[in-house]
């Protein structure tokens, strides 16, 4: 049986009711999530990411399929909304992918087979005596899993409708490649790539019909918060500004608008 853990986890091990798991603080959470330029975004999520993050769609399989993320940085392995102390910014959207850690769902594949039930893992790291139990001695689920169990059953399922809202804008051709960038003063140009975004033009042709049918099924309100949200890249340049003038005070840097 193989278990293939999902971006961004390291190790992961179905979850047993013996576990005792490590929880991480409230928007604390682990330095490997520090690295990570983007996360996956569920359906719901739209409406509460757009006020904070620039959501682009992409594809880890050279355009075969797509996923919702939301952009946390400018560069390789950079997220701009974890500060030094390993906590998420306090004053942004936190998105169930960090907030479901250290558990996720997961298909597993046996005999080179990948079953369609998707089970419960937790990373292995996060096992440990010292940690939280989940299940009381009799087997049944404690307060603080069934609220972890809730959001991570929740979250999966609005994954598997961005799922299908990803496979519809592809089948009407939605979808052009772009690239975020910068010139910050005084350094080298930043540039953001292998995104893809909304064509608006392609969007404003569709049938009435077709537009009607996106409206019903939720998928034109996250189309246009998707389009609002790139504006949110000249925000990550500003973050990227502080976070510089932080480090080195006596920098001075000035951010100019994105192209």
């Amino acid at each position: 049986m193989d278990i293939n853990p999902p971006y961004g986890y390291q190790e992961i091990v179905p979850l047993a009711k013996t576990h005792k798991v490590l929880l991480p603080a409230e928007r604390r959470l682990p330095v490997l999530f520090r690295n990570l330029t983007a996360l996956p975004l569920s359906f719901t999520e739209f409406a509460a990411a757009v006020h904070d993050y620039p959501i682009a769609f992409i594809s880890g399989d050279s355009g075969k399929s797509f996923v919702a993320m939301a952009i946390l940085g400018l560069e390789a392995q950079q997220n701009l909304f974890v500060g030094n102390d390993d906590a998420w910014d306090a004053g942004v959207y936190l998105p169930a992918y960090v907030r479901r850690y250290p558990f996720c769902m997961t298909r597993v594949t046996v005999d080179g087979k990948e079953q369609a039930e998707r089970i419960a893992c937790v990373e292995k790291r996060a096992v440990n005596a010292k940690g939280e139990a989940l299940y009381d001695g009799k087997g049944e689920p404690l307060p603080v899993w069934d609220r972890l169990r809730k959001l991570l059953f929740e979250f999966e399922a609005d994954l598997a409708r961005t799922e299908e809202m990803c496979r519809k804008l592809q089948e009407l051709q939605l979808l052009e490649p772009f690239s975020a960038q910068a010139a910050p003063t005084g350094e080298l140009p930043v540039t953001l790539t292998g995104m893809h975004r909304i064509a608006e033009q392609r969007l404003q042709a569709l049938p009435g019909g077709t537009l009607q049918e996106l409206a019903r099924n939720g998928m034109l309100s996250r189309i246009y918060a998707h389009l609002q949200s790139l504006d949110n890249f000249q925000r990550l340049l500003e973050r990227r500004a502080a976070r510089r003038a932080r480090e080195n005070p006596a920098r001075k840097i000035d951010p100019k608008k994105l192209n």
